[in-house]
């Protein structure tokens, strides 16, 4: 039987990053547990966008989330040597027509009076810095801090530096069982064996509620699926990461969730609320696109009208993609909280029980700076205030 101090489930970006920062201080002995391969999920199926607009004159959580996770990607890379394809490379957000450019203007105008970065640039502009930038769209708004990294890698990558500091990391290990023992201590059974850990951190993103149940717990965090489309390998054509303002403007007006849904999705049901865009061009040359969230369970099957849906969208703002043939398609599952705000923290209703999931579509940017405030609390037995929205306390219930 395997013995730790403090045993992570989930191999994702969130759980490899929480297993680093606590493996580099030397204090704790510490195991990460995947089902399957690191980064199988979300961590590596994403579009590999970073985001971050500036910490701003007063930092919040989400401040801290993207713009820490953007040093940590910034370490990673710089600093300790592994290749993620990090680039930062900016972003442009497309806006189409009129109303869009109202709300455009004065959101930008805004995040520049709390201190952010951001700049409302004319179409002429935007295609300056980014050449097929069709000169139809009303303009965009630049993100000039954002950034971009190769999902599969940059999640093994945390990984990779977790085990180098200490950390044990365990793949292909499917979770049977969680039971509680004295102490605060925790017994799981897996297919590979059974575990001793002091304390038990939930990491495994879309498929948190099903971990909690073992223990008797509901943990409102549901999978959403985001699916993806890219074409062959192409020459440099796109050299930002791409959105577009139309989902965000639908968002602001409509945020369409309610103790049994999530917001920011793009279906209720079958129907078509909005069309969400993101995408970039991979160092391999394919351009890559995704964009639909919708709640269908752990259905992980691509929708072919929603990738049309999506294609269409994308040649809106960059035309040379309706030529470009589609290459393939997948998709991945989301953890969304019901309320939409990321659960980071201890779980109160056991003992050394702690949580960092519900980072919904931007788990991939935000999920090393959650990882690393957890480590922190779970470290030093101090809450950040920072944390305080995140709080598990405020959602985290035990079954009936």
């Amino acid at each position: 039987m395997t013995e730790t101090d403090i045993l992570i489930i989930g191999g994702g970006i969130a759980g490899c990053a929480t297993a680093w920062t606590l493996a580099e201080r030397r204090a704790h002995d510490v195991t990460v547990l995947e089902r399957g391969e690191i980064a199988s999920e979300a961590s590596g199926v994403n579009a590999g966008s970073i985001g971050g607009i500036g910490w701003g004159h007063m930092p919040n959580l989400e401040s801290h989330l993207t713009m820490g996770s953007l040093e940590l990607f910034k370490q990673l890379q710089l600093d300790h040597g592994y290749d993620v394809e990090f680039r930062q490379c900016g972003t442009l957000q497309a806006i189409h027509d009129d109303p869009q450019y109202a709300f455009a203007r004065d959101h930008v105008l805004q995040q520049r009076e709390r201190g952010y970065t951001l700049e409302l640039l004319s179409s002429h502009e935007a295609r300056s810095l980014e050449p097929e930038w069709n000169p139809a769209l009303c303009g965009a708004i630049y993100a000039p801090l954002r950034a971009q990294a190769d999902p599969q890698k940059a999640t093994r990558a945390f990984a990779a530096a977790a085990a180098r500091s200490g950390a044990h990391v365990f793949e292909h290990r499917p979770l049977l069982a969680i039971h509680a023992q004295g102490a605060g201590g925790y017994r799981i059974e897996t297919a590979a064996g059974e575990l001793r850990a002091g304390a038990l951190v939930i990491a495994a993103g879309a498929w948190c509620a099903p971990i909690g149940a073992l223990l008797g717990m509901h943990i409102p965090i549901v999978p959403v699926r985001g699916q993806m489309w890219a074409t062959a390998a192409l020459p440099p054509r796109v050299f930002h990461t791409i959105s577009s303002v139309e989902s965000m403007l639908h968002w602001h007006d409509t945020p369409g969730n309610d103790d049994q849904t999530p917001p920011h999705l793009t279906h209720a049901g079958t129907r078509r609320l909005t069309r969400h865009l993101y995408g970039r061009q991979r160092r391999n040359g394919e351009v890559i696109f995704g964009g639909d969230r919708q709640w269908v369970g752990f259905d992980k099957q691509p929708d072919p009208a929603g990738i049309e849906v999506n294609r269409a969208h994308a040649a809106e703002v960059l035309p040379f993609l309706s030529a470009v043939p589609l290459q393939r398609t997948w998709a991945g599952l989301m953890p969304f909280s019901l309320d939409g705000a990321p659960l980071i923290g201890k779980i109160p209703q056991r003992d050394n029980l702690y949580i960092v999931s519900g980072l919904a579509s931007s788990g991939f940017g935000r999920g090393p700076m959650a990882g690393k405030l957890l480590a922190d609390y779970i470290h030093s037995g101090h809450c950040p205030p920072v944390l305080a929205e995140a709080d598990p306390a405020r959602c985290v219930t035990d079954m009936a």
